[in-house]
């Protein structure tokens, strides 16, 4: 299991477990915790609708690639440590991370 912090739309922040030996990614554990992640591709990184921010953590979180950064350099919020979370698979690269959520949640 591994332990990490999400922060919410309006600042409140939630601690998260989530097993690491399930191939989840971040944006299934986030809706599966029931945060307002819209995800409209389903995890194909097309739509940037599950776009998360990297405040703390591995620096290797904080990295996207460059199928990331096509659709997160688009958006009207882009920053350094943008990700999209589906795109991040659940590893020990997440324990102690504070993730904050950035897509849109309606």
């Amino acid at each position: 299991m591994v332990n990490f912090t999400v922060e919410d739309h309006d600042g409140n922040r939630q601690e998260i477990e989530a097993p690491v030996d399930m191939g989840f990614s971040l944006m299934e554990i986030l809706k599966a915790s029931e945060y307002p992640i819209l995800a409209t591709c389903g995890g194909m990184a097309l739509c940037a609708t599950c776009h998360v921010e990297i405040l703390e953590g591995n620096d290797d979180l904080k990295h996207a690639t460059d199928i990331e950064l096509d659709q997160l350099e688009n958006l009207p919020e882009y920053f350094p440590t943008s990700r999209l979370s589906c795109q991040i698979r659940i590893s020990d690269l997440l324990e102690g991370a504070v993730v904050k959520l950035r897509g849109e949640d309606q």
